[in-house]
């Protein structure tokens, strides 16, 4: 990297938080209330866009149910979930980067209720200077999330890094030119993630630990 790395977003569900089980699962049970077909492949696919557009995508045929099939799946979502937690390692991961005087965030395509829900479930509001959902701004891939979160903490693009499981949070990065990194597995696969250029792939929350630490202890020694 030519720049020194000042900020790292996160993207939560599938990249933090091992809540895509539950999230598939919530959206079959809120469809099967309302008797509306849905594929676990399709609902996977959806993970990370805002809720509003997943309901959109899922069930155009049915219009004037999706509000009703979102408020089921949020609630079967929360009274389903409370099990849910970050893989193994991020609190590892989270711990080190602010040692080594990071900044962090999130951008995540969950509402504002949702995340302050689960950051309160991982004790982890402190960790994090500041966070986005897609309630409060454009959904992915569109780019405004990112450049809300580089204007409030004075960041430049290009010393900030986005770290994502779906094309579209590597799609986000990329209408921005930031630096990113996917994560391999969450939602989308190897091939679709490498569609968006990314810097790696990580396999687990250790290669990504890795591939961070290496990635700031080169900048640091080369002085960029």
């Amino acid at each position: 990297m030519s720049q020194n790395i000042e900020l790292v977003i996160f993207d939560w569900d599938g990249t933090l938080f091992d809540s895509v089980g539950q999230i598939v699962a919530s959206l079959q049970y809120a469809a099967q209330q309302f008797q509306q077909p849905l594929t676990d492949d399709a609902a996977k696919s959806i993970i990370g866009l805002g809720l509003p557009e997943v309901m959109q995508i899922l069930f155009p045929q049915v219009p004037h149910l999706q509000q009703d099939i979102l408020q089921c799946y949020s609630e079967h979502y929360v009274a389903n979930s409370t099990d849910d937690a970050w893989f193994d390692g991020v609190a590892e991961l989270l711990a080190d980067l602010k040692q080594q005087g990071l900044k962090l965030a999130v951008a995540t395509g969950k509402s504002r209720k949702g995340l302050d829900r689960v950051l309160s479930q991982t004790n982890s509001h402190h960790l994090f200077d500041i966070t986005r959902a897609a309630s409060e701004t454009k959904s992915k891939p569109h780019p405004l999330m990112l450049q809300e979160i580089l204007t409030e903490m004075d960041v430049a693009v290009e010393c900030a890094m986005m770290v994502g499981d779906t094309s579209y949070d590597l799609e986000m990065a990329q209408n921005l030119n930031m630096p990113r990194i996917g994560v391999s597995y969450g939602v989308h696969s190897v091939a679709t993630l490498q569609r968006y250029q990314p810097l790696t792939i990580a396999d687990n929350i250790a290669e990504l630990h890795g591939y961070l630490q290496t990635m700031l202890q080169s900048t640091a020694l080369t002085g960029s």
